[in-house]
């Protein structure tokens, strides 16, 4: 996968994110809930028609330039609210954390602000220096499409949920534009054509006639699965509060932020158990039977998800906002560790070899197809 140029005109803009937060954190008229939202609100539609004045060919060329120009300037507001959480930086966001969105100050918050500050602003320049060279940027958009609709998914039902239910500020609402992004970015994503491949029908119809014990890689992968689902089940399981002991012994010594009020590793369970596990389900299949076309889109969709919803997990496990009775025992950690990073591993590596490898999942040719191709070279 090509990993297309960033974009400097949009990282320069994003930039001016940090004398804004700086200027905007001194102003006396944002101590109030109401006067945080208005000013990000004006904010927000400013940056927009700046964006729409510097970029129109772009825009009118695809609408998402506009939509990754904005994300990436919000996204170096994320990484500036978690550098200052964890007392890196002073005196730049600490209005909006306070009267804005205080919900941002859990360690659930700080890590998705990390996230949102590195992985996504990469990801943001590298789909909108794509658009700027009018290039593919189908796999990228994907895997942010996965990363920033698990981000959202969790991270707005568990401030409904959790102990920070009563501390929703009018601010709140300007994310609900936030749920309806990915929708229409995810349908303009999957409608981009796919990238050629070099694969010849007749390396289809080679790959397709081999049996699983003659993949060994995807012998493993299979494996993966099972064992993933599996543990997916039971984390599920583990915040439905299940009375075995098993369960008991696990929420209590292994992950007792699971038992976090702030409901955000609860929702995340459930959200594993409700999508991901059918998906692993679904990835075994297609793993066994050949000209599955969907499985590589889709593996890269959840590469995106697992990966940023195993990021914010892991750092708010152990991150010192976390209460010291919720976070992970210092016996426990390495196991802890160990057993999610290698579940935020594994969908990167079926995106990976879908990838690499795609004559497997391919459609195969109807008979004559062959022939034709032949007399073509």
């Amino acid at each position: 996968m090509d990993i297309p140029p960033l974009a400097s005109k949009i990282a320069a803009l994003s930039l001016s994110a940090l004398p804004v937060s700086y200027a905007l954190n001194h102003l006396s008229a944002l101590s109030h809930p109401l006067g945080v939202a208005l000013m990000s609100a004006l904010i927000l539609g400013l940056l927009f028609t700046t964006v729409y004045s510097l970029s129109r060919s772009e825009i009118y060329y695809d609408p998402l330039y506009a939509v990754f120009a904005v994300f990436a300037f919000t996204s170096v507001v994320d990484l500036v609210i978690a550098l200052q959480e964890d007392g890196y930086a002073v005196d730049f966001m600490e209005f909006y954390t306070k009267e804005g969105e205080p919900y941002l100050r859990t360690a659930h918050g700080i890590f998705i602000c990390y996230w949102d500050g590195s992985v996504h602003y990469l990801l943001y320049l590298a789909m909108a220096g794509a658009i700027r060279r009018r290039k593919s940027y189908r796999n990228l958009g994907l895997y942010w499409l996965g990363s920033f609709a698990m981000s959202i998914l969790v991270f707005l039902p568990g401030n409904i949920l959790g102990k920070y239910s009563s501390e929703i500020r009018p601010a709140f609402f300007l994310t609900v534009p936030y749920m309806l992004v990915p929708c229409w970015a995810g349908v303009r994503i999957f409608r981009q054509p796919r990238a050629p491949t070099c694969c010849t029908p007749s390396l289809v119809e080679e790959e397709q006639r081999k049996g699983l014990l003659k993949r060994p890689a995807d012998l493993l992968l299979v494996i993966y699965l099972i064992l993933a689902g599996l543990f997916t089940l039971f984390r599920g399981l583990v915040v439905l509060d299940c009375p075995t002991d098993t369960c008991f012994v696990y929420i209590y010594q292994y992950e007792p932020y699971l038992r976090d009020p702030v409901a955000y590793p609860k929702v995340q369970m459930l959200m594993c158990m409700f999508y991901v596990l059918p998906f692993y389900g679904l990835a075994i299949y297609a793993l066994v039977f050949p000209g599955c076309s969907w499985l590589p889109d889709w593996a890269l969709v959840f590469a995106g998800a697992i990966g940023q919803a195993q990021f914010s997990h892991m750092g708010a496990s152990m991150h010192l906002r976390t209460p010291f009775t919720y976070r992970v025992p210092e016996d426990t950690w390495a196991c802890f560790f160990l057993s999610n990073l290698l579940y935020a591993l594994g969908p990167h590596l079926l995106a990976f070899r879908c990838l690499l490898r795609p004559a497997f999942f391919l459609q195969p040719q109807p008979p004559g197809s062959q022939a034709s191709h032949k007399k073509q070279h």
